[in-house]
């Protein structure tokens, strides 16, 4: 895992033992600071320094050495460590002591309750997200001031009434991160207005959530949500993954679709369901080369 050092703003990796640490949950602006621009002599120059500089100083006042920055932590160029990072994000969340969530389009002297625009913002919208709001243990809520400096708009534990009203997740997972009693179905509820720029993350950023691991094949389209619910079914004998309607308009007939969902938006009326494990001498999936073999209690 690689973090950046609060103070000097260096880039240090690290494979045991994990030092304390925050993280940021943002939404990616047009320029970002990357990777490779942190290893340059002047990147205060660049697009997206004040972000990770403002997060810096804001871990530093709270006592923080390091701190973990999605756009500048993970070295895209290397396929081994996205694919390395990518499966341990959820983890890496959820270990840290505390997850700034910065929400660009919101000012920061914002009443959460009283004004539309913190339930408006993009960053309930975006599918990576909402890992970042589950998986944490305490997560706190920054907007800016007309300064452009950062100012508290309040945490996950003190707006958690709202935040489930906006996203649908229970106050219950709020409170615990707990996902493991929750319905596949339900699970997948809470994604299914959210959107991801490129297509196969609308499974990818869900890994974490059903605590499976894929490999990660960029260009394979709705293929990978596909091969998630395979990785689902693998590890759990829920049946609400099966519980889903088309999201395509005017679908009038079978199309051919099979069981398994499109994605997530297919499950957006789905998020009623309880956790059905029949666990107790239930018969294993089994996919073969003509389909899913899968036995099911007639009722």
């Amino acid at each position: 895992m690689r973090l950046i050092n609060t103070i000097t703003r260096e880039q240090k990796e690290f494979y045991h033992e994990i030092p304390e640490y925050a993280i940021l949950s943002h939404t990616w602006d047009k320029q970002e600071l990357l990777f490779d621009d942190m290893k340059r002599s002047d990147p205060e120059g660049l697009p997206g320094f004040e972000k990770v500089d403002k997060c810096c100083k804001l871990a530093a006042s709270r006592g923080f050495e390091y701190v973990w920055i999605d756009t500048c932590c993970i070295d895209k160029n290397s396929s081994a460590e996205l694919q390395e990072a990518i499966n341990s994000m959820y983890r890496w969340y959820k270990n840290a002591e505390v997850c700034f969530a910065y929400l660009s389009d919101v000012q920061s002297n914002t009443n959460p309750t009283k004004s539309p625009a913190f339930a408006a913002s993009l960053w309930f919208t975006r599918g990576w997200t909402l890992q970042e709001l589950i998986a944490p243990r305490i997560v706190e809520f920054y907007g800016r001031n007309e300064a452009g400096d950062w100012g508290e708009i309040g945490t996950k534990s003190s707006l958690r009434d709202l935040i489930a009203k906006i996203t649908g997740v229970p106050i219950g997972v709020l409170k615990t991160g707990n996902v493991a009693n929750i319905s596949v179905a339900t699970r997948m509820s809470w994604a299914s207005r959210r959107h991801t720029k490129r297509e196969e993350d609308q499974a990818y950023s869900l890994m974490g959530i059903f605590d499976v691991h894929m490999t990660m094949v960029y260009g394979e389209g709705k293929r990978a949500f596909a091969r998630l619910q395979e990785e689902i079914m693998k590890v759990s004998n829920d049946h609400s993954l099966f519980a889903w309607k088309s999201s395509k308009r005017h679908v009038r007939h079978w199309t051919g679709q099979g069981l398994l969902a499109d994605s997530p938006a297919d499950f957006i009326h789905s998020g009623q369901y309880y956790c059905s494990d029949h666990s107790d001498g239930a018969a294993a999936y089994q996919i073969t080369n003509v389909g899913l073999r899968i036995h099911f209690s007639l009722i």
